[in-house]
């Protein structure tokens, strides 16, 4: 008979346990951001994932409690993990960071994947009192902190003002590119960048940005 060591039968119920949370999430990831998350019940996600409805309930209390954990790993993969590196990828100076951000935009919009943005589809599918509406906000102002600590960098006047502009300069895009629009980011861009030049320090100058010539990362 083979031995069975101590670490093995402390950890393996933990790995299985881990195992199938990991299952449960990339199932509702796939299906919430291409479905909604309102769209997707429970037992799709349980046949999708192949996990029991007891064992998904055991790390996700309630539905909701999976919707957020779906926009922390989507925030993890999309905000951090593709358009932030995507960013700093294509330039070093914050103001033309900020431009850059356009130019990820037209790429992913051209993508096949392209399905808008999650953060805003979740928050348009709640009233505004619930928590799940306040959690897609939350997601959503922290890319705006994100655009106010580049205009910070870029030494612009009020970044608080400037990264609202942009931010809804950004969504815009992306409404726009869900209409059809695929030149969206850069016909916004032309604006942008006139709004990025009148708000820089006097004698201020951009590069003149252009994609890095890379391979852009999955999309996620």
């Amino acid at each position: 008979m083979s031995r069975v060591t101590i670490a093995e039968t402390s950890t393996t119920p933990s790995k299985r346990q881990d195992d199938a949370r990991e299952r449960v999430l990339a199932a509702a990831y796939d299906l919430f951001r291409r479905a909604g998350t309102r769209n997707v019940g429970v037992d799709r996600i349980v046949e999708r994932s192949g996990v029991a409805k007891m064992s998904l309930y055991r790390h996700f209390k309630s539905k909701e409690g999976l919707v957020a954990a779906f926009l922390e790993r989507r925030e993890e993969l999309w905000t951090i993990g593709w358009l932030k590196a995507q960013v700093f990828t294509r330039a070093a100076a914050p103001a033309d960071r900020l431009l850059a951000v356009f130019d990820v935009f037209d790429e992913w919009f051209r993508s096949a994947d392209f399905d808008g943005c999650t953060f805003i589809n979740v928050l348009l599918e709640y009233p505004s009192d619930h928590p799940t509406h306040a959690r897609a906000a939350l997601h959503l102002s922290k890319m705006r902190s994100f655009v106010r600590q580049l205009a910070r960098e870029a030494a612009i006047a009020d970044p608080r003002t400037f990264a609202e502009t942009w931010d809804a300069m950004m969504k815009g895009a992306v409404v726009a590119a869900c209409e059809g629009n695929l030149n969206a980011a850069r016909q916004i861009k032309i604006a942008a960048e006139l709004f990025l030049i009148a708000r820089l320090p006097s004698g201020a100058k951009l590069a003149r940005h252009r994609p890095a010539a890379t391979v852009v990362a999955a999309y996620p």
